[in-house]
């Protein structure tokens, strides 16, 4: 049984890797040995470790908004061991391992930055990369498409806005749904006039109120909630972050409110609407003093 189990921690490192990322690879096996290992990680399946894996990117996001780089390199130590968590688990699989995601992503940036790279990686000269960034992004969109269609050469009609996870949050989805889409053409000119369309969707959204019908109202909530998105998009917001830091801002002012209540002698859940709006007003003034 020895030899089966250390036939499965990562060979030495090989010349130029970083001897961290090597002791990473051997503690993840040693952790996930089903003899001497660690009972919760040897338990693990992909299903189980995504949840930690999307909360991990978002301590990453959060650490960046904060501007703290010291718990940034903390988070990002975190979301690479879920990378790392994910690859022994396919190893143990026989899938693949570590090293064939590295190489992979690796082989992708290649592939995808034909403007910077030769294809055998080596970087072009100085001067003959693209400079517009707008012109980055459909060349990448361009070559990601022609990947889909040569991984299914049989499909009659490849879905153009297919490859977008399930799994993002409904707004990023949304935003990049929308994006895939501009791609082809198919959007509005400018900003104002998707404020034009969130208006039109904020109109049925009432209708839709007055009606009574909550399926209708989903819908229609739905609809708008899409144009805003769009709204984000042209405007140059990421509408995740607008959203996170917004929500963020009420949490603050709520806060507020609540300590200028006590300070009035009142209370949350106790005190009435107009005393609530009067010490948000002031919450709001305290922002700009």
């Amino acid at each position: 049984m020895s030899d089966a189990r250390d036939s499965r921690r990562p060979e030495a490192a090989t010349p130029g890797e970083p001897a961290s990322l090597r002791r990473l690879l051997r503690l993840m096996a040693d952790l996930r040995d089903p003899d001497r290992g660690c009972a919760w990680d040897v338990q693990q399946t992909f299903s189980t470790i995504v949840p930690y894996t999307i909360e991990e990117a978002y301590e990453v996001a959060d650490a960046v908004t904060r501007g703290d780089r010291d718990d940034l390199r903390d988070e990002l130590g975190d979301l690479l061991l879920q990378v790392v968590f994910h690859a022994r688990i396919a190893e143990e699989e026989g899938a693949f391992a570590f090293d064939d995601v590295a190489r992979a992503i690796g082989d992708k940036l290649v592939r995808r930055h034909p403007h910077v790279f030769a294809p055998d990686g080596t970087p072009l000269p100085a001067g003959s990369a693209l400079r517009d960034p707008a012109q980055v992004e459909a060349q990448w969109a361009a070559i990601k498409a022609q990947e889909r269609a040569a991984r299914d050469p049989g499909a009659a009609a490849p879905d153009p806005l297919g490859g977008v996870a399930q799994a993002l949050p409904a707004l990023a989805r949304a935003e990049k749904i929308s994006r895939r889409a501009a791609a082809y053409g198919f959007d509005w000119g400018n900003a104002a006039q998707v404020i034009d369309k969130v208006r039109e969707e904020t109109d049925e959204v009432a209708e839709a109120l007055e009606a009574g019908d909550p399926q209708a109202l989903s819908e229609e909530i739905g609809d708008l909630l899409f144009s805003v998105a769009n709204l984000a998009r042209h405007a140059g917001i990421d509408p995740e972050t607008a959203l996170r830091d917004g929500t963020a801002k009420f949490e603050r002012r709520f806060a507020a409110m609540a300590a200028h209540l006590k300070a009035a002698g009142g209370e949350l859940g106790r005190s009435d609407l107009a005393a609530m709006e009067a010490a948000w007003q002031a919450a709001k003034r305290d922002e700009t003093a």
